[in-house]
């Protein structure tokens, strides 16, 4: 099942390369009053377009050209068709490439900012009233779309929506490099001693290491990407299955935590200690609500095919997953608020916020974000998220770490003889670690 998904997952991605292979269709450019070829965020004043084609001869007998539209033009050609004749959509063209030779490249005029433009197929069939192709050339094409770089040449396949991603990646990682480094060996050692908060730590660990490799995914298919357009699509899909792995463990996790701990603590349950996978009621409602992020997921994944692991929520499968973690993170708030209000020990209180601290930014930011994002333009949506989303949970992960690596309050918390803080041990046990 996992190689499966990451192989749809890999098909999916190719819709990212900016390199662009295939075949031009005049059947299907007839049908779709012009074949759909890439669509790019140019900006500067030197990018661009560089088309090669294989069959000039049959080309030129169709009359075969790329037509260029700005996204405003072509969004609102496609939303009211019938307003508008194939001739008049020809017209609405910024520009008009024929193809009457092997290799054209095609300078794309001056920009003030950033915009997005359509490369369209077109040719004399494609506004007849029927279509009538006696003779069906195959034309393959290789098409390039390419911005300027630092120095004003035009050889950057980034578009305006994903420049800077490759460097903020490869600084992730070598963020993750420098930190194994040096926590590494003391957070094994601190595992395999066991304890009380073995299995929040092994989890905790575990999802850290899939956003490591997800990091590091991610530059490997930027790094190719930056050198021919295209990548390394099932390197970028195993990328966003590591993130998906990632955002469904620690939800079980953080979900299990707080629900058992609420749901008991709501019940005034003192018979013993909470586990965090333990309490049959939390453990249901835990299971429930990461099927539903699985499902949301995965079917986002199909529906948006262009992004790079954090979306900007335009489908309804985004709209649902982002109404599920405000869901959660209420649901959470409302049982904190009651367990802070009624407890009189500060150190337990101080526990229940840190640990507050953490979920509540794990399940809001990616709402908060998406809600922000707005007051950016469009080019910047994608990467305020993922830049964002990434730097939000890394917080997160480092105060929840912080909050059960802190031994001297293991003790402090185990030594009041409390059934009231997640995690704590049994008395029968506690002379085990702390003898």
């Amino acid at each position: 099942m996992l190689w499966r998904l990451l192989a749809v997952l890999s098909l999916l991605g190719m819709g990212k390369a900016k390199t662009v292979h295939g075949s031009f269709d005049s059947a299907l450019a007839w049908h779709s009053r012009g074949q759909h070829i890439v669509t790019f965020l140019f900006h500067g004043d030197q990018a661009v377009l560089r088309i090669r084609i294989s069959n000039v001869a049959a080309a030129v007998g169709k009359e075969a050209a790329i037509c260029l539209f700005q996204e405003e033009e072509w969004i609102k050609m496609q939303e009211s068709l019938e307003e508008y004749s194939c001739p008049e959509r020809l017209s609405l063209a910024q520009a008009s490439i024929p193809l009457n030779q092997t290799e054209y490249n095609y300078t794309l005029p001056q920009m003030v900012y950033p915009k997005a433009w359509y490369a369209i197929y077109m040719d004399k069939y494609t506004c007849l009233m029927s279509y009538e192709d006696p003779k069906a050339d195959d034309i393959t094409f290789q098409v390039t779309v390419l911005n300027p770089d630092a120095a004003g040449n035009p050889f950057d396949h980034f578009g305006a929506n994903e420049s800077g991603l490759h460097e903020f990646f490869f600084l992730l990682v070598l963020v993750y490099f420098v930190a194994s480094c040096i926590y590494v060996q003391a957070l094994w050692q601190t595992i395999k001693k066991g304890g009380p908060m073995h299995t929040v730590l092994k989890v905790l660990s575990s999802v850290l290491l899939l956003q490591a490799l997800s990091a590091f995914a991610n530059y490997l298919h930027f790094s190719r990407y930056s050198k021919d357009g295209k990548g390394v699509p099932f390197v970028g899909s195993f990328a966003e299955f590591c993130d998906i792995a990632s955002e469904v463990q620690m939800l079980y996790l953080l979900l299990s935590l707080c629900m058992g701990w609420t749901l008991s603590r709501m019940k005034k349950s003192q018979g013993r200690p909470l586990q965090w996978d333990s309490t049959p009621t939390s453990t249901g409602i835990a299971v429930v609500a990461v099927t539903a992020q699985v499902i949301l997921l995965l079917w986002e994944q199909f529906e948006d095919t262009n992004h790079h692991s954090f979306h900007a929520h335009r489908s309804l499968a985004g709209t649902l997953l982002i109404a599920l973690k405000i869901c959660l993170a209420i649901s959470l708030a409302c049982g904190l608020y009651h367990i802070i209000n009624v407890e009189r020990s500060t150190m337990k209180r101080q526990f229940y916020i840190t640990f507050a601290k953490g979920c509540f930014l794990w399940f809001l930011c990616h709402p908060t974000l998406v809600a922000l994002s707005f007051i950016f333009k469009e080019y910047q949506r994608e990467k305020v998220i993922t830049i964002g989303v990434i730097l939000c949970q890394s917080v997160s992960m480092i105060i929840l770490y912080r909050l059960f690596l802190s031994h001297s309050l293991y003790w402090e918390v185990s030594s009041l003889s409390s059934v009231t803080l997640p995690l704590t041990i049994s008395s029968g046990h506690r002379s085990r670690y702390y003898s």
